[in-house]
């Protein structure tokens, strides 16, 4: 989609149609909800409170997705109205489909009313000229608990504006999931650790077990986060470190060309029209031999299915020919509309939120990563050591070290508004489908895909908001 000379107007309406439609389209868009499992012996985290640093009054309204591990929510809302009954804040919470959420958000800030806070699972930096700067919560945050990570930073910071646009407390890694019964008889019994290995094994797999892979090119989050990773990895980007395009490489039409390869070699045709929910529910139901996912669909088979569960495992980011990176899962946004009635109340909880992301991490079910990590020293314990259940128990090791191939979606530069404009347009997953289908060979999905993203930088960059 071209986005030269568009409108703030036009951009919130085109994009919060095109995200609605990817919600309609699945209406669990979103990754299939873990069930409770049994009580854990490890004792949750216990609470914090610190005084807000002003009086608090009034009605503070928060929107928020449906997390994906129902346990959090489950001690969220309670811990919320807590708080809010300790400082004297009457204070809303709805959550919705996760898909939902921008379509929301840009039809609040198109009418000026709304919500005071609202919560995302990926960069909002389009928002950026409609959201306040919470540079004073980053910075008592980092006073309080120490820096901020760097690819949490880069999710939620416009360094040209010098303007945090979002507040990003919590992330969560983008691990491969696999089936280790399926890859110990192609022999990869600890799952493919390159591409090449990847689309090796999983057509013989295919072929011989009759199951497919589980990476899609559709209009929904996960299909972005994929593409981006084997981009990354065969040494292509969307943007250089100064913000300059450069997608139209030869290291990006090899991407193209792969993903090609892959598609036709390993999956089938449902890939182009998933949403965020599909791999999860194929992984779980022995239909999926790899995705590139989260943890929430194995959390979800400790329930429903036990022995799926221990036969899933978890990868670092798979090698190709320039480096091994993925996208973060989750990356929480949490904006400030500049409508809102409640500034105050709403960094004062987000002050309070933070302290307590322990508690996150735990009733997330080790989901929910820390952006602070000094605030959560039990987390490689629990990882080592899960508290859930896993078997093995150390099953969740691997994630470790997942800030050495994790980064942000707009790697190797930052989550700009054009980069935010690209991800809710789609732009990358469907460069890759029409390649895969034949509509257009590679060379010519990626010079299409390069246009429209030139179109969006220089709408951006003409209003100082993109380098360049």
């Amino acid at each position: 989609m071209s986005t030269h000379g568009m409108s703030r107007r036009r951009f919130l309406q085109v994009a919060g149609a095109t995200m609605a439609s990817a919600a309609v389209a699945g209406c669990q868009a979103g990754e299939t909800e873990v069930q409770p499992t049994p009580a854990t012996q490890v004792p949750a985290p216990s609470p914090t409170f610190t005084e807000p640093t002003r009086q608090l009054s009034g009605d503070l309204k928060i929107l928020l997705w449906s997390h994906f591990v129902p346990a959090h929510d489950q001690w969220f809302d309670p811990f919320v109205q807590d708080w809010a009954k300790r400082v004297g804040v009457n204070v809303t919470v709805d959550h919705i489909n996760q898909a939902e959420i921008p379509p929301r958000a840009a039809a609040e800030i198109q009418a000026g009313q709304g919500h005071d806070l609202i919560q995302y699972i990926a960069t909002l930096s389009q928002y950026e000229p409609s959201v306040v700067d919470l540079k004073d919560v980053v910075q008592e945050a980092e006073k309080r608990h120490g820096k901020m990570l760097d690819v949490v930073r880069k999710s939620s910071f416009n360094p040209n504006t010098d303007k945090y646009y979002a507040y990003a407390p919590a992330w969560a890694p983008d691990p491969g999931d696999y089936r280790k019964s399926m890859w110990e008889k192609v022999g990869l019994p600890q799952g493919p650790s390159t591409w090449d290995e990847l689309l090796r094994g999983g057509a013989e797999i295919k072929k011989s077990q009759g199951v497919q892979m589980g990476i899609g090119m559709s209009q929904e989050i996960d299909s972005n986060m994929a593409g981006r990773a084997l981009m990354w990895s065969f040494g292509g980007s969307i943007q250089d470190e100064n913000e300059k395009v450069v997608l139209n490489s030869p290291e990006t039409i090899a991407a193209v060309e792969f993903m090609t390869r892959l598609y036709k070699e390993t999956m089938t045709p449902e890939v182009f029209s998933w949403n965020a929910a599909s791999n999860n529910q194929g992984l779980i139901a022995g239909q999926m031999s790899y995705i590139l996912n989260s943890i929430s669909a194995w959390r979800t088979a400790q329930a429903e299915n036990p022995a799926v569960a221990d036969d899933i495992f978890f990868l670092k980011a798979l090698k190709g020919p320039g480096t091994a990176l993925v996208a973060q899962h989750v990356m929480y946004n949490w904006i400030v509309p500049s409508f809102a009635r409640n500034v105050d109340a709403a960094k004062e909880f987000l002050l309070h939120y933070t302290a307590n992301l322990p508690s996150v991490t735990y009733h997330s079910k080790l989901y929910d990563f820390p952006a602070f990590p000094d605030l959560v020293p039990e987390l490689d314990g629990w990882l080592s050591k899960d508290p859930f259940g896993a078997n093995p128990p150390d099953k969740l090791a691997v994630l470790k070290d997942s800030l050495d191939w994790c980064t942000n979606i707009g790697h190797p530069g930052p989550a700009s508004p054009a980069i935010g404009e690209i991800l809710y347009t789609f732009v990358i997953p469907n460069m890759y489908a029409k390649a895969a289908r034949e509509e257009l060979s590679p060379k010519q999905a990626v010079a299409e895909a390069e246009k429209q993203i030139n179109a969006i930088f220089q709408n951006w960059r003409s209003r100082g908001l993109v380098a360049g």
